[in-house]
């Protein structure tokens, strides 16, 4: 990287319909479920189901959820990453010794990956890192962002030279980050209050495939708890967002909670550390529906920590991460 080209960063998340209707709804959950490393289930069984039953029904279902986190900045997912990628974009200027500019893009739905990669080449980046905003690697999430990348690539004449960062499920500052925002609660985990440290699920046959998703979680999960200097007995892993009859990953989010102020643990703090910013599944199943279920189980407080978004912790870290992955770029040219 000789020349003086801008540097392209690419903030890849996971989608969202573009309202919170139907149509919309309906539109995003199209392309979003008939990707085959969403659901591995054979073309010729999952798309009658998906276009025959879930389709006509299940987006009228989700309009309330959607709509109870719309904000006046629109889809929560879209809006914080959006403005982690203008602060990372501004925090950027000077730190490095060349122009960079930020984009954000989602997986499924708008902006999308093809019209950001248009959008750096308009301003003549030659050079783009892609971080996908998945901590913890899996083929579900961060080999679908290569899959669209790949996709959009193919579209255009002339490809810029790309580096594609895999996951930071372990990164010190990444820890560092997390641990901060749990900081203000440290001296709360006691005999009646638990940590849960829930993970978006996966089906159990993707991870008996090879997918080194659960490891991943499992790691994070130890790295935050050793650093907050947690005993066993104060947190607890869990994964959320099971979707169909086939076994995912346990131990599951909603029983859990269910099951706890029966154990004698009556307060929890919940927090989502697969998720850089907040979504549906956190603030909707997490912070209502899982709340709810707790509090009718006999708890008698919940606290969900918010995602990292756009705080400046996250900024710093990815900062870091890029400073990092940026130099062994350039060693190896």
């Amino acid at each position: 990287m000789t020349d003086h080209s801008p540097l392209g960063i690419l903030l890849v998340n996971l989608g969202t319909p573009d309202s919170p209707t139907a149509p919309d709804i309906r539109r995003y959950l199209a392309e979003f479920l008939s990707d085959p490393r969403v659901v591995n289930i054979p073309r010729f069984i999952w798309l009658p189901i998906l276009y025959g039953f879930i389709l006509p029904f299940r987006p009228r279902k989700l309009v309330k959820k959607y709509e109870g986190i719309w904000g006046s900045n629109g889809a929560p997912i879209r809006f914080h990453t959006e403005q982690l990628a203008r602060l990372l974009n501004s925090n950027l200027e000077g730190h490095l010794n060349r122009k960079c500019i930020v984009q954000s893009a989602m997986t499924y739905g708008n902006p999308s990956i093809k019209s950001a990669l248009i959008t750096l080449q308009e301003q003549n980046v030659k050079n783009i890192i892609v971080l996908p905003l998945f901590p913890q690697y899996a083929a579900a999430t961060t080999a679908a962002v290569l899959d669209k990348l790949n996709s959009a690539l193919s579209l255009l004449a002339k490809v810029p030279d790309i580096r594609f960062i895999t996951d930071y499920h372990d990164n010190e500052q990444y820890i560092e980050a997390i641990v901060t925002s749990l900081a203000t609660h440290k001296n709360d985990f006691n005999g009646n209050t638990k940590l849960l440290l829930s993970f978006h699920g996966l089906p159990q046959a993707q991870i008996d495939a090879g997918d080194p998703y659960a490891k991943h979680c499992e790691t994070t999960g130890k790295l935050i708890a050793e650093s907050l200097g947690l005993k066993s007995a104060q947190w607890q892993l869990t994964y959320q967002s099971r979707f169909g009859p086939a076994p995912w990953l346990k131990p599951d989010t909603s029983s859990t909670l269910q099951a706890l102020p029966a154990q004698g643990i009556k307060n929890v703090i919940v927090a989502c550390p697969g998720f850089s910013v907040d979504c549906l599944e956190t603030l909707e199943e997490i912070d209502d529906l899982n709340r709810n279920l707790f509090l009718e189980a006999g708890g008698e407080n919940f606290t969900y920590v918010p995602a990292l978004n756009a705080a400046q912790t996250h900024v710093d870290f990815i900062l870091k991460l890029l400073d990092s992955h940026l130099y062994k770029w350039e060693s190896a040219l």
